[in-house]
């Protein structure tokens, strides 16, 4: 029998009772994993998606569980969309514990949002770091904010040139250029949290290769099926491991006070070089502000 996701994190004992979460891209993959982990844990759970139907059948199952689960639906190509998300989020609780940025994906096709930014940027980093922005007020002291990235960050650059063009696109650049942005954000989220002496911690993390997340689904041939082959095989990280990859920085203890740090494996790794630029994570962090035609969150944190 497979091991839900809160036993192979080790926080299958935490009450998580009175807690209100967020878990975006959640009706399906290790999203949708980790919001019934968080259930059963008796967290309250926002689930988000784009597929009212998915997200009606993982509420029944939130609800199933005795935790209350409510779906809320957002494009995250569409900005106005987001906020819409985060203003349901802030008439639907008094503050939130968890948000999990997990929302996201791998898109073959080189192509700008109504913003003119290209697609996988727009969707797999600027949406998370605008709904964060949209909530920052909004979350309790103590919370945690924990941001899918991947290891596919390792092996690029901070390139804000490429972000507003589709020449020369490359699908498979996008993608670990935007799981780079991810890290990039939740290290300077982390400071500038810090530096204001908020009392929440931010954190990235790398779920594993997952193929019976669906992701192999994006990837070039023939390596959805190789990956769908592997699927068996007991080396392979499931949905279950990349779910509970995502609970340990979001509800263990033992990472209560740990921020600014890129997990696989559970626990504190070393990201690559380039995601650990400080000044390349200041550039990314106005950058996306002035993307969205906003003031910077936390401006006066960090010069």
């Amino acid at each position: 029998m497979t091991k839900h996701p809160e036993t192979i994190a080790g926080v299958h004992d935490v009450d998580c009772a009175g807690l209100q979460a967020l878990v975006t891209g959640s009706t399906s993959g290790i999203g949708r994993a980790a919001a019934l982990a968080l259930g059963r844990l008796g967290a309250d759970v926002i689930v988000h998606g784009r597929d009212r139907e998915a997200g009606a059948a993982v509420v029944d199952e939130l609800e199933a569980t005795g935790s209350h689960g409510r779906f809320v639906r957002a494009d995250f190509a569409d900005s106005d969309s987001v906020r819409e998300l985060a203003a349901s989020v802030r008439r639907e609780t008094d503050e939130l514990d968890v948000l999990i940025n997990n929302a996201g994906g791998f898109f073959r096709k080189g192509r700008l949002t109504d913003l003119g930014v290209e697609y996988t940027f727009h969707v797999n980093h600027l949406s998370p770091y605008l709904l964060t922005a949209e909530l920052l007020d909004h979350l309790a002291d103590g919370a945690r904010v924990v941001t899918t990235a991947s290891a596919a960050h390792r092996g690029t650059e901070l390139d804000l040139s490429r972000v507003c063009t589709v020449e020369g696109h490359s699908a498979t650049w996008a993608y670990g250029h935007s799981k780079l942005a991810n890290v990039l954000f939740a290290n300077e989220l982390a400071a500038r949290l810090d530096a204001t002496d908020r009392n929440v911690v931010s954190n990235s993390v790398h779920p594993g290769a997952i193929p019976g997340s669906g992701f192999s689904r994006f990837l070039p041939a023939p390596l959805p099926r190789v990956l769908g082959a592997l699927d068996a095989l007991p080396v392979v990280t499931s949905v279950a491991d990349g779910a509970a990859e995502l609970l340990v920085p979001a509800v263990s203890p033992r990472t209560a006070d740990v921020s600014g740090r890129y997990f696989s494996g559970q626990r504190p790794t070393r990201p690559a070089r380039a995601a650990v630029d400080a000044a390349a994570a200041r550039r990314l962090w106005k950058a996306s502000a002035e993307l969205l035609d906003t003031e910077p969150p936390l401006s006066t944190a960090r010069s």
